[in-house]
């Protein structure tokens, strides 16, 4: 219990102010509202929580910190407010002033002209996640959930560049089918293949860059530490000291960056769904915010709890939920897809995951009692 209030506490506390605040600004009634908007929130974000303890597992307790406080400011009023309000103010052509004042003053508008924007952000944020669904399955891994797929995949990954080939294969399949009749408001469809295009490109330069630019300071943080380690033992021998290696900050710096990426991304279809459900920007914020402070602190506990070290296929369902939400991302261009499916896809597979560990768990303490035997 101690663990799960020292992890979970500010998640609590800010569930408890926000729907305060909601039963301030609107009644019962946006009580209601922001409640089911945090469970959206969290349904849709758990694979998100999975994969973001996979990373921050490799970074230090100040890091996981910053990941909960300053990660949170950007997650609930970054994505969740001022996100919406950037897109309109591009969206219309008119100044962030402006588009706070519509969304405050004509919901209806701001609803049309967010939606009217999705195929552009569904483009951006499926090229995203898929670039990190396709290098997770083309990596040759240790532990397999699905060998019978992941060791033909993990052979086919030798190739180089072949994950950027078909996310690249994809986007101009995307942009030839969906994006020609791109859904938008009231029922319409326009061609959005040009933008849809230009979005998903842009969403894979900024996976090759906050991807490269992590994966760059993680391998020269496991170099300086192999050299501290040698310093060490050196110094050892001649009763010196010696410090702690300062690119563990820049490596963790990097990688902070890449999970703040990554989870603009994931919180891309809960921003959009949220519209089903609400047009009101202050109550899809405290929802969005609430649930959002959740994934963070279920993040952090699967990293304290060491969960993915017991139940080790968790990540792999985690990702191959991330590879099913790109999919529906790009079929939201041109179709409307209902959250509750979204959810329930990536719970179904975290869920099956989470099981094959649980069998995996039993068939090795088996063995190892009857070898014992």
């Amino acid at each position: 219990m101690p663990v799960v209030l020292k992890t979970f506490g500010w998640s609590f506390a800010i569930t408890a102010l926000g729907l305060v605040a909601a039963v301030l600004y609107g009644g019962w009634e946006a009580f209601g509202i922001v409640a089911i908007l945090s469970i959206l929130e969290i349904s849709l974000s758990f694979d998100n929580a999975v994969v973001n303890a996979g990373i921050l597992k490799k970074m230090n307790a100040f890091w996981q910190k910053i990941f909960l406080t300053v990660g949170v400011l950007i997650a609930v009023f970054g994505m969740r407010l001022v996100f919406p309000v950037v897109i309109v103010a591009i969206s219309a052509k008119i100044g962030p002033i402006e588009a706070v004042d519509l969304a405050m003053t004509d919901k209806d508008m701001y609803k049309q002209l967010v939606t009217d924007a999705h195929p552009s952000i569904a483009a951006f944020g499926g090229m995203f996640l898929l670039m990190i669904f396709l290098d997770f399955i083309f990596e040759d891994r240790d532990i397999k959930w699905l060998a019978w797929l992941e060791r033909p995949l993990a052979k086919l990954g030798k190739i180089d560049m072949l994950s950027a080939c078909i996310a690249l294969i994809v986007l101009v399949i995307t942009a030839m089918t969906f994006a020609t009749q791109a859904h938008q408001h009231g029922g319409a469809h326009v061609d959005k293949a040009q933008t849809v295009l230009i979005s998903g490109v842009l969403g894979l330069i900024t996976y090759m860059i906050v991807g490269g630019l992590s994966g760059y300071f993680e391998n020269k943080l496991e170099e300086e530490e192999e050299a501290e380690h040698e310093a060490e033992e050196e110094a050892k021998k001649s009763g010196k000291s010696v410090s702690a290696v300062a690119m563990a900050g820049k490596a963790a710096f990097f990688m902070f960056l890449y999970l703040e990426v990554l989870d603009a991304s994931f919180s891309f279809d809960g921003v959009i769904g949220a519209f089903a459900i609400t047009n009101d920007i202050v109550l899809m914020a405290l929802g969005l915010g609430i649930g959002a402070m959740y994934v963070r602190s279920l993040t952090v506990y699967l990293v304290r709890q060491g969960t993915l070290d017991d139940y080790v296929y968790l990540e792999h369902g985690a990702h191959y939920a991330i590879g099913a939400l790109a999919v529906i991302l790009l079929v939201t261009i041109q179709h409307e897809i209902n959250e509750v499916i979204t959810g329930l896809v990536g719970v179904v597979l975290i869920a099956w995951s989470f099981w094959s560990s649980v069998r995996r768990n039993k068939r090795l303490e088996l063995e190892g009692s009857t070898a014992e035997a």
